[in-house]
């Protein structure tokens, strides 16, 4: 089952992706895709670190900032039963991508973006994945943020095609979207 979580900036997304990952799961691989470049960023990656260790919960995490397909590929390779995951973020992760090939052009980020809907695709466990969502706000006035934002919005459309549950998180309030679809 893939159930995909999105919402903005500090709406509470990932708080309550644990939260749901908790309530269906026993433990869960917490597969990380940040990347400290910076001092507060390495104090956040361990602050997060930290809460997930101290808990009740037994989360065995995963730090991986770019290969994550090949990393889902792996898990269903090596491991019976499969376990739950949770998928911290898909924006971030996007963010590492086109760092390491915006020299490459368009096709090779169309290539990783196809390479991990297929993978999560393929996912026989539980796999809950977070992302956020970044069409809701102004158009940036830098070019690649503008190729951020497009992409973002088309990895965001095809993981959702792909996703039994979508939960929308605002102001630590989620609401189910999937089942409230309506189909033109």
């Amino acid at each position: 089952m893939i159930i995909l979580v999105t919402g903005g900036a500090r709406s509470g997304k990932s708080t309550f992706a644990e939260k749901l990952c908790m309530s269906r799961s026993s433990e869960a691989i917490y597969m990380a895709t940040a990347q400290a470049y910076d001092q507060e960023m390495t104090d956040r990656i361990a602050a997060h670190r930290s809460q997930r260790e101290d808990g009740a919960y037994l989360w065995h995490t995963i730090e991986e900032p770019l290969e994550v397909a090949e990393t889902l590929d792996g898990l269903m390779e090596a491991t019976l039963p499969v376990p739950t995951i949770l998928l911290d973020c898909l924006t971030l992760w996007l963010s590492n991508v086109l760092i390491a090939k915006e020299h490459e052009g368009p096709d090779a980020i169309t290539e990783e973006i196809d390479r991990l809907v297929r993978s999560v695709a393929a996912y026989p466990g539980l796999i809950i994945l977070v992302t956020n969502e970044v069409g809701d706000g102004i158009v940036p006035e830098y070019r690649l943020g503008r190729i951020y934002r497009d992409y973002a919005g088309i990895l965001n459309q095809r993981m959702a095609a792909i996703s039994q549950e979508i939960f929308l998180v605002t102001a630590g309030i989620a609401i189910e979207l999937k089942s409230k679809e309506y189909k033109v």
